[in-house]
């Protein structure tokens, strides 16, 4: 009797320290590194599936400056829910979301106005024709970085 509740009690802290490790599905956002990647609770990096945009450092690029504040203004100090796809992390590391405030895709807004790039990272695809749409509506309307 004694060994099962010993190997109970095992088992129980097992699985609890199993379940730290595992990411959140929802977090806040403690720093937003650039347009396409932030930092969010539990000091996880977290990069935007389906997306680029125009870096900042280590000289900024042309729109690179506005993509990040526009991320900063959608996310920073917000919680957010995380969508994974495929894949958990890319080769630096960093978690691969697509990330929501509210009912908004950030991934799709910075596209959208265009300040990001649709840009494919097989396997994780799954709103990939979405975002490729959005972009073709951006360059149409001269938006952001499509502006004549």
């Amino acid at each position: 009797m004694r060994g099962r509740i010993w190997l109970s009690a095992i088992i129980i802290l097992l699985l609890a320290l199993i379940g730290c490790g595992a990411p959140p599905q929802t977090a806040k956002v403690i720093r937003v590194i650039d347009g396409d990647t932030i930092v969010i609770e539990g000091n996880y990096r977290v990069r935007y599936i389906g997306i680029d945009t125009p870096e900042i450092r280590p000289v900024p690029e042309a729109y690179g400056l506005e993509a990040w504040q526009a991320n900063r203004e959608l996310v920073e100090g917000k919680e957010v829910r995380l969508e994974r796809d495929v894949s958990e992390t890319d080769k630096y590391g960093r978690l691969l979301r697509y990330v929501y405030v509210d009912d908004i895709l950030v991934n799709a807004e910075l596209v959208r106005r265009g300040l990001a790039e649709a840009r494919a990272y097989p396997p994780d695809t799954k709103y990939q024709d979405y975002l490729e749409k959005l972009e073709k509506e951006a360059r149409a309307a001269g938006r952001g970085m499509w502006a004549k």
